[in-house]
């Protein structure tokens, strides 16, 4: 490919719309150009990184035993009311009829076609284990499409889906797909790490989320760095310390507290440490108002909080409705004679003794609250956020904390979506059971931009080599020198004959603005052919991502940069 032959519209500028890294290189190399708010075009450089990253996870997948299929991206609304999702799954779902007023949405997840597809081929154990995917692009009417490819309302994503007999195959499967998305993302050049994480909407058990670690990262994980333990914030969980045994219940007693609402204002107020107070919020489902109470020096999980209330959505509740429920003001709500609504508490709070909370007036706390004497909590789960520093739940090491962008997740899904939908099969028995199932997704558009979001720099980005659009370009200094014209040429095509994919920049251009959009688009070597080359038959190869430059001379070229592209 030369230069001057690719739709590849590079920008000086950064875009005003890009936030993020991803987003604004992107935009600015000309590998995308937006359509719609989250919907946009893939050039011919993206596309091509795309295909690198497909090829990658396809291998992997039937080195696995995956076998590939294509889905519709247009799915009846009978099979989503059939599993009781049409109706839950949320304002994100695109609906659509067709002509005949018949309900259909654009798929986000294709739980319910694979499910029923094989509801419909499989009868018996012995063709199972089974497992299907698909390369196929996946809708989301996201209410804030935002961060380019990070979060859009059009995307590209592998769905793999394991079907087996028992939980034991299934956790064959679950392994064999482990091992195969860190060798993918081994082979996309990608520092990642697997955490344990919360399975969300799609439901199920066991989940893994494979995060590429970055600085920008919309995620934080905590991990060990003394074992392989890691999970999302939202999931990570370690053991409440038990109630001290030798504490004596004090007698409970109101204390004015006038203006004090935060617990910092209200720990400094009373002089105590804030660890000492109960934090209660109230929080509205789509059921009820509850209230979560955790210390005062933690902050609620609500994805931790929505699973233990086995809730679809929670969100605080407003001035309006907390003053409803508990006769407050926000800021002095407390535990203490709340009858009206249900109270879910973390173990942490049910280990205090002689705590601070609110009084559920105006201005006032109560001192020496105990729980079980003072109030009753109807749920006691863990419903708080782990922060770094806390101790390891596998070995007691120091957890500490990173940022991370999701590009794939795996789920065992076990028989929620059989038993909803009818998938059975006879065993040796001849007895009817449902199919054990797992879900495993790469977001391959998304494995783009996060492996830009690691691999950037302030001139562009440095692409890993396996996953580049292309792997050298060959840049003669003078376009209007015959000679060097004619030398790049001659080292372009040996390069492309060897299998190294080049591009020749063959524009009229001045070498500086080659250069630019050189490492603007991030290709892993620049083959310089200059003055050097005419006089002394050395040509300057430079590495993208470490800077380093070589002379080399021009019969070693081939050979030299196929050893370098090794080492990326």
């Amino acid at each position: 490919m030369r230069t001057s032959q690719m739709l590849m519209p590079t920008l000086r500028e950064v875009p005003a719309e890009a936030e993020v890294v991803s987003h604004q290189l992107l935009l600015r190399a000309g590998f995308i150009r937006k359509s719609a708010s989250g919907i946009y075009t893939y050039l011919p450089l993206a596309q091509r990184v795309l295909k690198k990253i497909k090829e990658i996870v396809r291998e992997e997948m039937d080195k696995q035993g995956g076998q590939e299929l294509l889905m519709p991206i247009v799915q009846p609304a009978e099979m989503w009311l059939e599993s009781g999702r049409w109706h839950v799954y949320g304002p994100e779902l695109f609906r659509l009829k067709d002509r005949h007023n018949r309900d259909f949405c654009l798929g986000p997840t294709h739980e319910e076609v694979i499910t029923i597809l094989v509801r419909g081929e499989v009868r018996s154990y012995k063709q199972m284990p089974l497992l299907l995917y698909q390369i196929q692009n996946k809708f989301r009417d996201e209410r804030r499409p935002r961060f380019g490819l990070m979060r859009g309302r059009e995307f590209i994503m592998k769905d793999l889906y394991s079907f087996d007999r028992d939980e034991a195959g299934l956790d064959i499967s679950y392994q064999k797909m482990y091992q195969a998305y860190t060798n993918v993302f081994n082979r996309c050049g990608l520092k990642f790490r697997p955490v344990e994480a919360d399975s969300g909407a799609i439901g199920g058990s066991d989940t893994h989320e494979f995060m590429v670690l970055a600085d920008s990262g919309e995620a934080a994980i905590l991990f060990c760095s003394q074992c392989d333990y890691a999970a999302n914030i939202e999931k990570a969980a370690v053991p409440a310390a038990g109630a001290d045994p030798t504490a004596q219940a004090l007698e409970l007693k109101e204390v004015s507290t006038p203006g004090q609402k935060t617990i910092e204002q209200v720990a400094e107020f009373l002089g105590i440490a804030p660890h000492q107070t109960i934090k209660t919020l109230l929080y509205r489902t789509d059921k009820e108002v509850v209230a979560a109470l955790v210390r005062g020096d933690r902050d609620v999980n609500e994805v931790k909080l929505l699973n233990a209330l086995g809730a679809l959505t929670i969100e605080l509740a407003d001035e309006v409705q907390v003053r409803q429920a508990t006769g407050a003001p926000a800021g002095y709500v407390g535990p203490v004679g709340l009858s009206k609504i249900r109270i879910i508490a973390d173990p942490e709070v049910m280990a205090l003794s002689n705590a601070v909370a609110g009084a559920n007036k105006a201005d006032a706390h109560y001192i020496n609250v105990n729980p079980n004497r003072d109030f009753k909590a109807d749920i006691v789960e863990d419903i708080r956020m782990v922060q770094a520093g806390e101790p390891c739940p596998k070995c007691g090491a120091e957890l500490q904390q990173a940022r991370g962008i999701e590009v794939g997740q795996i789920f065992k899904l076990g028989t929620k979506y059989s038993k909803a939908l009818g998938a059975t099969f006879l065993d040796e028995n001849g007895k009817e059971k449902p199919i054990v199932m797992g879900c495993y997704g790469i977001g391959v558009s998304r494995t783009m931009a996060a492996a830009i979001e690691q691999n950037h720099d302030q001139d562009g980005i440095i692409w890993p080599a396996s996953i580049a659009p292309y792997h050298a370009i060959v840049i003669p200094v003078s376009a209007k020198d015959e000679k060097q014209m004619q030398l790049a040429e001659s080292l372009y095509n040996k390069l492309n004959q060897i299998g190294v994919e080049t591009v020749l920049d063959d524009r009229a251009e001045r070498p500086g603005v080659k250069f630019k959009d050189a490492d603007l688009i991030g290709y892993p070597l620049r083959i310089v052919v200059g003055n050097k080359a005419m006089t002394d038959g050395l040509v300057e190869v430079r590495q993208r991502k470490s800077g380093q430059t070589d002379l080399i001379p021009l019969d070693q070229i081939p050979e030299k940069v196929k050893e370098i592209l090794a080492t990326l």
